[in-house]
């Protein structure tokens, strides 16, 4: 997530907004974040993680990462689910992306 924060100024720059969430409670999401310069939620629950498709691992009680792009019309265009720590979404790879997907929408 620092990644995304160290980046800033670049997703300002393309009207990228990043939030995070976890399962942590309140206190643990505030030291996160105190780290990073976007919202961080807190207390996602079973229920939640099964309605944004994400693998729920019963033996931590934890989401797994679960990464979504959404559009300026609300609907998602891009995600990543994972059962670990590999392949997380990264902030140029998002930033990417986004320019992609601008440049076809200005050729229709």
């Amino acid at each position: 997530m620092v990644g995304f924060a160290e980046h800033k100024d670049e997703l300002d720059a393309l009207g990228i907004k990043v939030a995070a969430a976890s399962v942590d409670a309140l206190d643990k999401a505030k030291e996160v974040a105190d780290e990073v310069n976007f919202p961080i939620g807190y207390g996602v629950t079973k229920e939640i993680a099964g309605k944004l498709g994400s693998w729920w691992e019963s033996n931590r009680d934890i989401i797994q990462p679960t990464e979504l792009i959404v559009g300026p019309d609300g609907k998602i265009v891009a995600s990543s689910y994972s059962d670990g720590p590999l392949a997380r979404t990264q902030a140029p790879d998002v930033i990417s992306l986004v320019k992609i997907y601008d440049k076809r929408a200005q050729q229709k």
